[in-house]
């Protein structure tokens, strides 16, 4: 599934070096506004450790996870809307993302200039949610006028114009619909492509210092809730980075953390794009399937061939957590842990799956 998620921001908060160490490719990272213009794509895989228990048990010759794709955005500055620096071409690749992750500064360094002149976190997602807002407002004064003619010659129904009207009211008190337009069709929202309805992910690049401070996070956690916030620090995830596993891990085990922040971004991802993953397992290869919440058991089969949904038949399936504590699937079999399951089951995170089908 092509879903991407723009990772945007103001310039010089460090969304370039968090893009190197979540793809591992070498993005220009210049300390100045701009040095992005061109979006950059990178494939991120997505951290599931229970690919390598099946590896072990089926003995799968490699695994194949699922993968979460991030597109660097060059940085917003206040006036994007109208065009400045860029705005016009930079808000044009936030609006072709699935999902938009806000990088914003909350660490101190006079070596590195913020484009406002001062570290505010509060502040500079208000520019940014601004900006988008102002856009989107521009977007529906646009339509609205078109939809009222196409209201009046019956071409379509008048919930759409009603929904365009609804979402340009919350836009202007300077909200965005992702969290303040609840009320409104998401599909018909989704219809004239604004960029505050998407998901959003609050990214806040920190230090040693900010990763400590507890009442911080809390507050940056209400300020952008009902929105994930990750906190990181992007020049010790780009150093992990570029580490082998066993020292990568070693080297969290000995600042106190459990995971990377970049791992908990591309969990973040995956959730917030409104996606999870099934498994399969054999010797040629333990792989996980992405697919949306509450697909059902065609549409999921669909992913791996589309003969595999227009010929189902019906699927096996055990749960991950069945599969592991029996050891085989023999022994979720004696035990009764197989299901076969047909058109309408709806598909669980951690279904391990064998589809039967007519060619």
């Amino acid at each position: 599934m092509a879903l991407t998620i723009g990772i945007a921001g103001l310039p010089n908060v460090g969304k370039s070096t968090l893009f190197n160490a979540l793809t591992r490719a070498t993005v220009l990272a210049a300390n100045y506004p701009f040095a992005t213009i061109e979006p950059n794509v990178g494939i991120v895989p997505l951290p599931d450790r229970r690919l390598d228990k099946l590896a072990e048990m089926f003995h799968s010759k490699k695994t194949v996870p699922a993968t979460v794709s991030f597109v660097d955005i060059a940085g917003i500055v206040r006036g994007a809307s109208e065009g400045e620096g860029l705005g016009n071409q930079f808000l044009a690749n936030i609006r072709e993302a699935d999902a938009i992750c806000q990088v914003t500064r909350a660490f101190s360094d006079p070596d590195v200039t913020h484009v406002d002149g001062k570290v505010d976190p509060a502040s500079d997602i208000e520019t940014i949610t601004t900006e988008l807002v102002l856009a989107d407002i521009q977007t529906l004064e646009k339509q609205i006028p078109r939809l009222q003619k196409e209201v009046t010659g019956k071409k379509i129904g008048k919930e759409v114009l009603e929904t365009a009207r609804g979402a340009l009211a919350v836009l202007e008190e300077g909200k965005t619909l992702y969290a303040h337009g609840k009320d409104l069709d998401p599909d018909i929202l989704r219809s004239f492509q604004l960029m505050t309805a998407k998901p959003f992910i609050y990214v806040f690049n920190t230090d040693d210092e900010g990763l400590a401070d507890e009442d911080m996070r809390r507050r940056l956690r209400e300020l952008v809730a009902p929105a994930e916030a990750i906190f990181l620090d992007a020049k010790f995830e780009s150093e992990l980075a570029e580490l082998e596993e066993d020292e990568a891990r070693e080297m969290l085990r000995e600042t106190g953390q459990k995971e990377s922040g970049l791992d908990q971004l591309a969990r973040a991802g995956f959730a917030t794009l409104g996606l999870q993953t099934y498994l399969t397992a054999g010797e040629k290869e333990s792989r996980a399937w992405t697919i949306r919440r509450g697909w059902t058991a065609p549409q999921a089969a669909g992913v791996i061939h589309t003969d595999f949904e227009r010929g189902f038949i019906k699927a096996e399936i055990v749960s991950y957590d069945d599969l592991i504590a029996y050891g085989s699937p023999a022994e979720c079999r004696a035990h009764g842990k197989v299901r076969m399951e047909g058109k309408d089951y709806v598909m669980q995170d951690g279904d391990v799956v064998e589809f039967r089908f007519n060619v």
